[in-house]
């Protein structure tokens, strides 16, 4: 079974807030196996528009990905970040 990669392009307005959503996430990462690749750090924008925080993380599925957005868990979260960031996010298969 491929697995599901969360790609999360982020820019954070309020990063004191933006640890309630990492803490209020923590849950349904958990619960659906996901697996951080990268979070933040250095990036080199090639093209396009950037964004100030890429994120990957890795899931045993595309289902759990997608199942992991969907749950109740992560919809708190959700709330959380869409109030103090503005963010794309997709879920891709792996090969």
């Amino acid at each position: 079974m491929a697995k599901g990669y969360w790609i999360a392009r982020v820019d954070v307005r309020d990063p004191e807030r933006y640890k309630d959503y990492v803490a209020a996430a923590k849950p349904a990462f958990e619960k659906y196996g996901a697996n951080f690749l990268a979070r933040g750090g250095a990036y080199t924008a090639l093209e396009g528009p950037a964004r100030g925080r890429n994120v990957v993380i890795e899931f045993p599925s595309h289902q759990a990905a997608v199942d992991c957005y969907n749950s109740p868990e992560y919809q708190i979260a959700a709330k959380i970040r869409q109030e103090v960031a503005d963010a794309e996010m997709i879920v891709v298969e792996g090969v």
